[in-house]
């Protein structure tokens, strides 16, 4: 590359900032609709770069590499309450100032989020119907089936803890008192799974709650249930062979 191919990278062509700036097409003239649409992208973006952290996260984990995978979880847990944070911006539109534009959003929901749902495979969940919303072939649908046929963070904490010489194959229950006893780095990735589990749980939580403070009991866009599908997610751990163990510590 010549030095004048260098000197035509500037910060709006780097992070791609006309095409990214260009990207908010509200569909009214409302003026909380592009508050709407921009904390959703941002929750878009953040999705990807945990999805890309996990990814990490897991290949250190399978490689036994205790000090990157707490570094790497430490940065998945950061994110994480920044995403929790900005429902505190998207709850200062009031009810009436979402109704004001609501309609014209059509089919379009948060529940469709393809990015939302291949995070949840990562993180071990295993549901055909994950899928079903999303066209045969289509890309999305691709990612999520692809996500939930590979190991999940679990299965790769149990690689890790392998690895270390602890013996996967027995009572888990057992396996984890041990790590907890001797109280090292497995242990202390353990518990910052905990946190992960713990700051998932309250992304839950915050989500739901926003949305009853917002349409109450309403049917959510695109079909959805709303706030009913959301509280059914309430209080389901990711790892509970890690909350389990704590009956015995």
């Amino acid at each position: 590359m010549t030095s004048g191919e260098h000197a035509s990278l500037t910060y709006t062509s780097y992070l791609a900032l006309d095409d990214l700036l260009a990207a908010q097409h509200p569909r009214s003239e409302e003026h909380d609709e592009l508050l709407f649409i921009v904390i959703h992208q941002v929750y878009e973006l953040w999705f990807k770069q945990m999805l890309h952290e996990l990814a990490h996260l897991q290949a250190r984990l399978e490689a036994g590499d205790t000090a990157h995978a707490i570094r790497t979880l430490r940065r998945v847990l950061t994110i994480l309450k920044v995403v929790v944070a900005q429902i505190d911006v998207l709850e200062t539109m009031t009810p009436s100032q979402f109704t004001s534009f609501r309609t014209r959003l059509d089919a379009a929901s948060g529940f469709q989020s393809a990015q939302f749902r291949e995070l949840e495979a990562v993180l071990g969940r295993r549901d055909p119907g994950m899928v079903a919303h999303y066209p045969e072939d289509s890309p999305a649908r691709e990612r999520i089936a692809a996500a939930m046929a590979r190991p999940s963070l679990y299965d790769s904490f149990l690689t890790f803890l392998s690895v270390h010489g602890y013996d996967v194959n027995g009572d888990r229950r057992k396996l984890l008192l041990g790590v907890y006893t001797d109280d090292g780095g497995p242990a202390t990735v353990a518990e910052h799974l905990v946190d992960l589990d713990e700051g998932v749980q309250e992304w839950r939580y915050r989500h739901v709650k926003m949305v009853e403070r917002t349409i109450g009991d309403k049917a959510g866009t695109g079909g959805s249930s709303g706030a009913k599908y959301l509280r059914g997610t309430l209080f389901q751990p990711l790892f509970p062979d890690l909350w389990a163990v704590r009956a015995d510590l």
